[in-house]
């Protein structure tokens, strides 16, 4: 006798499970649709992406272009400062030769 009503209980319990399971045609469709709205979603967000990466590669290649202008024009201050020290020191030897005579 107990085992017969165990053995009902569990079909009992197992047939609610089955009965509960099912989705409808509706529970579909609506899963179907929240299905695409996810992947457009996905789709757009990949697209900002590559978006925000071709941005990002704009800036750096700008970021680069910046960096060698700045060193080129560092290069030409010291080549002008160099110039201009030996202009001074051209001058004073010559300062010092004519103090000599």
């Amino acid at each position: 006798m107990m085992k017969k009503t165990l053995l009902l209980i569990t079909a009992i319990f197992a047939l609610t499970l089955v009965m509960g399971g099912c989705a409808t045609k509706g529970d579909l469709e609506a899963m179907r649709a929240h299905e695409k709205a996810i992947s457009a979603k996905a789709d757009q967000a990949a697209m900002d992406a590559q978006i925000a990466k071709s941005a990002a590669d704009e800036a750096l290649i700008k970021a680069n272009e910046a960096t060698m202008r700045a060193e080129e024009a560092e290069r030409r201050a010291l080549e002008r400062e160099r110039m201009a020290e030996e202009k001074i020191q051209q001058a004073e030897d010559m300062f010092k030769k004519s103090m000599r005579k």
